[in-house]
């Protein structure tokens, strides 16, 4: 076997160390001892106990307010990582707290600067509740006190919605991953308009499970509003700032996700009184118009005896003048058939003239010439009082 180079076998233990998930997210407790500063702000010092000392680095990206001194005793969050360049084990900090706070205390404290560092806590990304929810989802205990109250709040202030229940243990090791599941669990609900996430009050450690981080990941990643009621008003967790609305108590989240039935029946009756008023309002100057313009009819408008005397008068006036018109034309038109008289053949006929036809077939000329007619010819002779026929001899 050949002989490995110095930087393969110390860059090997770091992927090691660095790939395993036990080494990446740890908290350490221990005194600070070697303790330098940097000139860009990195902290370097190391970590003991009673019988071991671990080399340690706080970068200053990482490094809030404050400072440490030798000899404090603290928790610190990290990885263990390797430095190549002198083959070292090291412990990168980048959350430390005096030691007095507590372990949970610290673990809150890094979880919350995290999560708020990536937004979640922003107040921009706070979704409204819906004013009339139909479905309410709710992660909590099934055999909890929280259950019971939040079904009462529901009886009595919205009887209207329906509540959907996603069960889960809210205390002890496994609740936070029976949360998370149930919270997913309830997502998958088709027309949810609201969710609630509660329990009673009780210890932070009692608390914890609404400190995880999958709890709080869950939550920020729910499709519709949710309200978080855990614990007492004095209590609050992680899931309280990620949550769009946090209630005190579970029956306040309750109250918080729905209206007051009792409320909303006055408000109806109020509104429909303000209706009524105001059509009767409107019918009521409605008829006032129509009186107005009844009365301004009768006003200006003519009396029906007046329009009666006018329709006789006129109409004796166009008599009158269509009888002379009559007149005039009739006897133009006698005058006219006085001048044209003589011209007419009948009177000719009566002075003792004749019309002389010639009947061939269906026709008859007018003879004006003996040259058109022959022996033979049957002639047809009109006179004043008829016609009669006659032959060519």
């Amino acid at each position: 076997m050949e002989a490995l180079p110095v930087s393969a076998l110390v860059n090997f233990l770091r992927e090691v160390i660095e790939g395993n998930e036990i080494f990446s997210d740890l908290w350490v407790a221990g005194e600070v001892s070697n303790y330098t500063r940097s000139g860009a702000g990195h902290r370097y010092f190391s970590l003991k106990d009673a019988n071991a000392s671990l080399r340690s680095v706080w970068f200053a990206s990482t490094v809030p307010s404050g400072k440490l001194e030798n000899g404090d005793r603290v928790f610190a969050h990290g990885r263990v990582s390797i430095y190549v360049q002198r083959g070292e084990l090291q412990f990168v900090c980048d959350f430390v707290r005096p030691a007095g706070v507590g372990i949970q205390a610290a673990k809150f404290e890094e979880l919350r600067l995290r999560l708020e560092a990536e937004g979640l806590f922003d107040p921009a990304r706070k979704r409204p509740l819906p004013p009339f929810p139909r479905r309410i989802g709710l992660v909590t205990s099934p055999t909890g006190a929280a259950l019971q109250d939040i079904k009462n709040v529901l009886a009595k202030r919205w009887p209207l919605a329906e509540l959907v229940l996603s069960p889960a243990l809210v205390q002890g090791d496994a609740a936070a991953g029976q949360i998370e599941v149930a919270l997913k669990r309830l997502a998958r609900e088709a027309d949810l308009d609201v969710a609630i996430i509660a329990r009673g009050g009780g210890s932070s450690e009692d608390l914890s499970a609404f400190n995880d981080e999958r709890v709080v990941r869950a939550v920020f990643g729910f499709p519709v509003p949710i309200v978080s009621g855990v614990g007492h008003e004095t209590d609050t967790t992680i899931t309280d700032m990620v949550a769009d609305l946090r209630a005190p108590t579970p029956s306040a989240a309750a109250e918080r996700c729905t209206p007051d039935i009792a409320e909303f029946r006055r408000a109806l009756r109020v509104l429909n009184r303000t209706m009524a008023s105001a059509a009767l309002s409107v019918v009521s100057r409605a008829e006032n118009q129509v009186e107005l313009a009844v009365h301004d009819l009768n006003r200006l408008g003519p009396e029906p005896s007046l329009l009666v005397r006018d329709v006789t008068t006129l109409t004796a006036a166009m008599r009158s003048s269509v009888e002379r018109l009559v007149a005039t034309d009739r006897a133009r038109m006698e005058q006219l058939g006085a001048r044209f008289a003589p011209l007419n053949p009948h009177a000719t006929l009566a002075r003792g003239f004749a019309i002389v036809e010639k009947a061939s077939g269906n026709r008859k000329t007018v003879v004006t010439s003996v040259r058109k007619v022959r022996g033979g010819d049957r002639l047809i002779v009109s006179v004043a009082d008829g016609a009669f026929s006659t032959e060519v001899s």
